[in-house]
């Protein structure tokens, strides 16, 4: 495993060649990527053992990493460690990532910055749980700081997992992909160093790319709600080559052999029947997707499940048993005055008795996904 120290720069020129020295001092080799700088920060460089990559016009910082991985490979590194040039990271605990990659040396590493002192923006913490809660929602993962740019990236993952974005939520959307693909995410803790309010040099656009990360978010929250399956790849243990795609029998497969897809595939079809035993229309849909999302549950099981709830038994059942929670009795009369003329009563029942037809259906449906999981799980070992 070798390891590339890769500075994305931007018009950083009073912090960058701080942070250059500080990871040559580490024994890092690096490459800046200037993206179209326009100050004078790549001739700060000149007098440093460093590599700089320059690009033309500003790109982004996503095409930097991007750019910095395809140089990483044809230079015979196997992966990144990219910190900011604004000399908020400690180029020290770059070992720490590269200690956490040599042992998983097909994730993606994140130091995960310990927001401590008063210096730390507002922004900055909101920001954090903002994205950490749609990642949450897209992949069924907890990831505590999706917005630092202190990472370490496999060469290859970068090549296979494809992402539409160049600039700043390109750092949302490789974590999503990556975790979709069957990659790992794991993070480490690190310290981080906010300059005083109005000595920070930030080129974040409030409006611009706060509008690319809304459209980013919205497109992986409808992709991640889709019962299609996501290309997986495989990665072999303790190795950090050789990932290739895998067929979707094959994930399968692997996926019923793992002990705990016996409760996970159990529950994500107690969650179809509860949702669609609810009586909340059209409310019950993004319930499903989004439990589904959130507790990571197999989507095509929810889904199917939630259809074997439509009309006419789940709901007249309800209907039954709220009738006979509000009058001791079941209803046997089906005329047009009770199913007509009282047909807000009907509702009121449908209502009321989903709240106790769900909760045993979801049970039952439990159980049973349970005990079939759990004999193809023993015929395929």
């Amino acid at each position: 495993m070798r390891f590339l120290a890769v500075i994305p720069l931007y018009n950083h020129g009073k912090t960058v060649r701080q942070v250059v020295q500080g990871c040559l001092r580490c024994g890092w080799p690096v490459l800046v990527v200037d993206d179209g700088s326009t100050d004078e920060g790549p001739l700060s460089l000149r007098s440093l053992q460093v590599t700089v990559l320059t690009l033309p016009t500003n790109r982004g910082k996503g095409e930097a990493v991007l750019q910095a991985a395809a140089w990483a490979r044809e230079n015979g590194f196997t992966h990144i460690l990219t910190l900011d040039a604004d000399g908020q990271h400690n180029p020290q605990d770059l070992a720490l990532l590269a200690q956490s990659a040599r042992q998983y040396p097909q994730s993606i590493i994140i130091g995960a910055r310990r927001f401590e002192g008063p210096d730390v923006p507002a922004s900055s913490k909101f920001g954090r749980k903002f994205a950490g809660f749609w990642v949450h929602l897209q992949t069924g993962k907890a990831v505590s700081d999706m917005q630092s740019g202190l990472r370490c990236y496999p060469v290859q993952l970068l090549e296979v997992v494809k992402c539409w974005c160049r600039r700043y939520a390109f750092e949302v959307e490789i974590v999503v992909r990556a975790l979709w693909a069957g990659f790992g995410v794991n993070e480490v803790q690190v310290s981080v160093f906010y300059p005083p309010a109005g000595k920070r040099v930030s080129h974040f656009h409030k409006l611009a790319d706060n509008l690319r990360l809304t459209l980013i978010n919205t497109h992986l929250t409808m992709r991640s709600m889709l019962p299609f399956p996501h290309r997986q790849y495989a990665c072999p243990a303790g190795s950090a080559a050789g990932v290739k795609k895998r067929g979707y029998w094959e994930v399968m497969l692997e996926n019923l052999r793992q002990k705990d897809s016996i409760t996970r595939n159990a529950f994500s079809g107690a969650w179809g029947i509860f949702c669609g035993s609810i009586a909340l229309p059209g409310v019950r849909q993004v319930m499903l997707f989004w439990g589904a999302g959130w507790w990571n549950l197999n989507k095509i099981l929810s889904i199917s499940f939630e259809k074997l709830c439509i009309g006419p038994f789940v709901p007249a059942l309800c209907i039954e048993a709220g009738f006979f929670m509000r009058n001791g009795r079941f209803l046997t009369e089906f005329t047009l005055q009770t199913l007509g003329r009282q047909f807000l009563q009907r509702v009121w029942e449908w209502v009321l008795g989903s709240l106790v037809v769900a909760p045993l259906l979801a049970a039952a449906a439990f159980l049973i996904v349970w005990i079939i999981g759990y004999f193809l799980h023993r015929s395929l070992k």
